[in-house]
């Protein structure tokens, strides 16, 4: 007999009464060639025949059951056919397809192309729907049975329909299959929660509470499919988090003058891939603070620690509100964490017994002002702490009582600063002597000490800076004949000088840098610091000619200063005499050297120098530092002793104003020139030490020790105590500093992967990402484009990877490489701008990019498992191949970080292409499994865009990794490819 198509092959098979598997041969023998069941829709014709009446065939039922068992019928086509029956008062055809769906909706597979692993998620939603709505007619049917008396059928059907939701809904893979047709299918998405909507007003009115709670959990079920990837569990069994404190601790030593925004990006970063619970998160940069103002130096340093506690933090929380999910839950966080920091008593003691104060009730009141607590809850925080404090050891003892406290001093600085800075916009000429007394109340005490930490702890420092140049350069210009507005214009002058000098070297000199202006004029004080001023890590040139300048000028300048009388305030230029001074010492130096001049007359000069303005004293000083660098030992003395006279004051009736303040800076000034001179020279010379600090941080390293070992003993004191503090934050500056970031780097991995106890090796990759904030662009390109492929090539090393230091080392991996990559589109930091480049290798020609023609490019990037001819091995595939086609446009594959990541990458694909497995092979694993947890969902442009769709395939294989989850968070899922991927790779598990 002649078959003509499948319907009339069904009706024959009926009419005869053919068992299904008769059916099935002779099937096959009217469709020989290869004919494939799903393109003739073989599903959907035995579902027609089947459903023709008002009960459903069982024979053409079996022959399907048949079919889906032998897998001649794909589940999809199955899954489709089911969901256009759309006939729901037909109980019993609407219980057969439920069983039909039980037989396989909880263990869905596909073993074919991406093609049709998509077909599968596309299915597979609308089935949902398909349930959804014959839910939704069940519970209709029940509603109206239970009005008319006869409710048996409904309650049935209606049980049916949720149990075959349930068990669909609870696999982990059918919701992720669901989670990629969702993206596919944004608009049958869109209708399937319309009838979830719908469903849920219907079974709102229904009496029976277990159906209710089934349908709502569900309903839970399939809410949760799109954020499917952003649910991580949050540490609850920790309560100190070392990085964040290091953090601060880093932030608040060394960048107290750096925008809040990338500190808030970073503090974020660390809260994430760490999963901290917020109020413990608050808690530990309140303790960072509180032990950063106990343990800082005396002097500035205690001051900016103070600005940085009370002044700073509270604007980084309130940046850090923007980021939770309601305000709310944010003050309600922010009490939880005083409440807890209100326990650790002895540590608010320390620090009120430093401050001489209640500084919990300042920072109380600091951050009630800015809207982080209600105003219930600060009271009841003071009255708690009130309460606590009477219970303290003695705090206020006799000598103390009268000096102010520094956390009051510096909130009121904080006004002040910003009516100086109105001040000092209107113009000068009009009212010198007002400003000037300005300036002079600013000299006395530690008041200059605490507006300039005030404004450089609300990002106001940079425009300080900018008004003291603009009044230095208006003191350049005009001369006048009168002798008191020439000691103002001399006063103004050297004033504004000294300030500057401070400001640069207490909070570094890009504070007083502008952004060039092109055609601009240099303004005079940034001439002299670029090219004169010494500074850590700078070498100038005493022959350079910037300290070469008019010879005539000179010339007048050594008669003035060698002439007994004193200098006449009209004639002077000074910032000519400053540029001149260092020209003009030379002369002297020369003169005394050769016998031409005895001591007494370089006393007479050098007390010229420094008699009426010290920033002569301070260029003259700069220059001789500059030139006993090159000096050898033996001639050194005369040049030394030359810098001895000029930082001592003068004692004088004959001074201009403010005199005593001024020399008080020059002498701070001075002593920071001289330190790295005086230091290679084993010299000493005595600074006046009229109340400035001695110089913080300063010579930490021990003389004649290799740095290797102090770089190790260091680390195993601060892995030792569990948190870095920050004498060690210097020395490990320091290191960085003199060994380089590869030695660095290289040595501090080392003692890594010498740690074989868990809690140990967790503590080390906390503490080792915080040293290696301070410079982490740097360290991350050593790490990942020279550290790991060495280790992961060189089968030697292998046994180092083991489990723990080598999870520890792939965790220290990912958080390096994500805080790099969503941070490196911003400006490094100022901190990591002072550290001059080492050139560590050029990452372009370390990582050859194959320039290739666009079309053969993009063949590659759209490339996956399923075309062989375009990735034959893992191992000869281009660094391209890496890419999806989106991002061909949008990466910059000439920036290091994105080479050295794609390269990494590359080398990840080739370890689990390859045979060969060991410890490289898990540490791979560790290392995706990181990336997995740390991921934040739908943050498209994170690490892992730099993996090829190729490795998904692989890294299934590894079964720690088989997991849709996995699956999921690995694929870019904003492709059209990804999703192919993704699906391909979910559908096999």
């Amino acid at each position: 007999m002649k078959v003509v198509n499948l319907k009339q092959a069904i009706l024959q098979a009926w009419k005869e009464r053919w068992s299904d598997y008769q059916w099935a041969i002779n099937m096959k023998k009217f469709f020989p060639k290869g004919a494939t069941w799903d393109i003739l829709n073989l599903a959907d014709a035995l579902l027609e025949q089947a459903m023709i009446g008002p009960s459903p065939n069982p024979l053409i039922l079996s022959y399907l059951k048949y079919a889906i068992s032998s897998q001649m019928v794909s589940y999809s086509s199955v899954l489709t056919a089911i969901s256009k029956f759309d006939d729901f008062s037909r109980d019993l055809c609407i219980q057969a397809l439920l069983d039909i769906m039980d037989m396989f909706c909880d263990r869905l597979s596909c073993h074919g192309k991406a093609e049709e692993c998509i077909g599968l998620c596309r299915a597979l939603l609308s089935a949902l729907h398909w349930l959804l709505r014959c839910t939704a007619a069940s519970a209709e049917r029940l509603r109206e049975g239970l009005e008319a008396g006869a409710p048996a059928a409904g309650e049935k059907q209606l049980a049916m329909c949720l149990q075959r939701l349930e068990k669909t809904l609870s696999s982990t893979k059918n919701r992720a299959l669901l989670h990629i047709a969702k993206l596919e299918e944004a608009s049958s998405w869109t209708a399937m929660e319309h009838s979830l909507l719908k469903l849920g007003e219907i079974l709102a009115n229904l009496s029976d509470p277990q159906l209710r709670s089934q349908a709502e959990q569900c309903g839970t079920l399939i809410r949760s499919i799109p954020t499917m990837l952003s649910v991580h569990s949050e540490q609850l069994h920790k309560t100190g988090f070392p990085t964040v404190h290091a953090l601060v601790l880093l932030e608040g030593t060394m960048n107290l003058t750096g925008e809040t925004q990338p500190l808030v990006e970073q503090l974020m970063m660390v809260k994430r891939m760490q999963h901290i619970p917020t109020p413990l998160f608050v808690l530990e940069i309140w303790k960072a603070c509180f032990v950063g103002i106990i343990e800082s130096p005396e002097g500035t340093e205690e001051l900016k620690w103070t600005a940085f506690t009370f002044l700073k933090i509270p604007q980084v929380l309130v940046k850090l509100k923007k980021y939770s999910h309601g305000d709310k839950d944010f003050t309600e966080d922010v009490n939880c964490a005083f409440e807890f920091l209100l326990k650790l008593t002895p540590l608010l003691d320390k620090a009120d017994q430093r401050c001489n104060c209640d500084c919990a009730n300042f920072l109380l009141q600091e951050c009630s002002k800015q809207g982080l607590l209600s105003e219930a809850s600060v009271n009841n925080l003071m009255a708690k702490r009130t309460l606590d404090r009477e219970q303290a050891p003695q705090l206020k003892s006799g000598e103390n009582a009268n000096i102010q406290p520094n956390p009051g001093l510096i909130l009121r600085a904080e006004p002040t600063v910003t009516n100086i800075l109105k001040t000092m916009d209107a113009d000068h000429s009009k009212s010198p002597e007002g400003l000037l007394g300005v300036l002079g109340h600013m000299l006395s005490g530690k008041s200059l000490d605490l507006l300039l930490a005030a404004a450089a702890a609300t990002g106001k420092l940079k425009s300080f800076a900018r008004k003291f140049i603009n009044l230095n350069e208006f003191t350049t210009h005009g001369s006048e004949d009168n002798p008191k507005a020439a000691s103002v214009r001399a006063l103004l002058f050297d004033i504004s000088f000294l300030m500057l000098c401070h400001v640069a070297q207490t909070y570094g000199s890009e504070v007083i840098l502008s952004e060039s202006r092109t055609g601009a004029e240099v303004p005079f004080f940034e001439t002299w610091m670029q090219t004169c001023m010494p500074e850590e890590g700078k070498i100038l040139n005493p022959d350079h000619p910037c300290f070469r300048p008019d010879s005539t000028k000179v010339e007048s300048l050594v008669a003035l200063l060698n002439n007994s009388s004193e200098m006449k305030l009209v004639q002077m230029k000074w910032h000519e005499a400053c540029l001149s001074i260092s020209a003009a010492i030379l002369e002297i130096l020369n003169a005394w050297e050769n016998g031409v001049l005895a001591f007494e007359s370089i006393q007479k000069i050098t007390d010229n120098i420094k008699g009426k303005v010290c920033s002569l004293a301070v260029c003259a000083v700069a220059w001789l530092v500059a030139h006993v660098r090159m000096l050898g030992l033996d001639e050194r003395e005369k040049s030394l002793q030359m810098i001895r006279q000029l930082a001592g004051p003068l004692y004088s009736e004959n001074t201009l104003q403010f005199y005593n303040e001024r020399v008080v800076i020059m002498s701070s000034i001075l002593e920071h020139m001289c330190a790295d001179v005086l230091q290679q020279t084993a010299t000493q010379i005595k600074f006046p030490s009229t109340g400035v600090d001695t110089m913080p941080y300063w010579n930490l390293l021990p003389p004649k020790r290799p740095i290797k070992e102090v770089l190790t003993d260091i680390f195993a004191k601060v892995l030792e105590k569990g948190w870095v503090d920050s004498r060690s934050i210097h020395i490990f500056d320091t290191l960085l500093h003199m060994g380089g970031v590869y030695w660095f780097c290289n040595n501090l991995i080392k003692e890594l992967l010498k740690e074989t106890r868990k809690e140990h090796t967790l503590r080390a990759v906390e503490l080792l990402y915080s040293i290696f904030c301070l410079d982490m662009q740097q360290v991350t390109l050593v790490l990942l484009g020279h550290i790991l492929p060495g280790l992961l090539t060189d089968s030697s090393k292998w046994h180092s990877l083991m489990d723990p230091p080598g999870t520890a080392l792939a965790k220290l991996a990912v958080w390096c490489a994500l805080s790099s990559y969503s941070s490196h589109k911003g400006q490094a930091s100022t901190r990591q701008k002072k550290r001059h480049r080492e050139d560590i290798e050029d990452y372009i020609s370390l990582f050859p990019l194959d320039d290739m023609q666009p079309s053969k490019l993009m063949r590659l990037l759209s490339s996956n498992e399923d075309d062989t001819n375009v990735l034959s091995s893992p191992t000869d595939r281009s660094m391209s191949s890496s890419f999806s086609a989106s991002q061909l446009h949008t990466v910059n594959m000439r920036d290091p970080l994105n080479r050295v990541l794609a390269n990494l990458f590359l080398l990840i694909s080739s370890i689990l292409g390859s045979r060969t497995a060991g410890p490289h092979t898990q540490f791979v694993q560790w290392f995706m499994e990181e990336c997995v947890d740390c991921l934040e969902q739908g943050s498209r442009g994170s690490i892992l865009q730099f993996m090829p769709f190729t490795t998904v395939s692989e890294l299934v294989k590894v079964s720690a990794m088989s997991s849709p989850k996995v699956v999921l968070a690995i694929t870019d899922l904003s492709l059209p490819l990804g999703r192919q991927v993704a699906a391909k790779a979910i559908a096999a598990l």
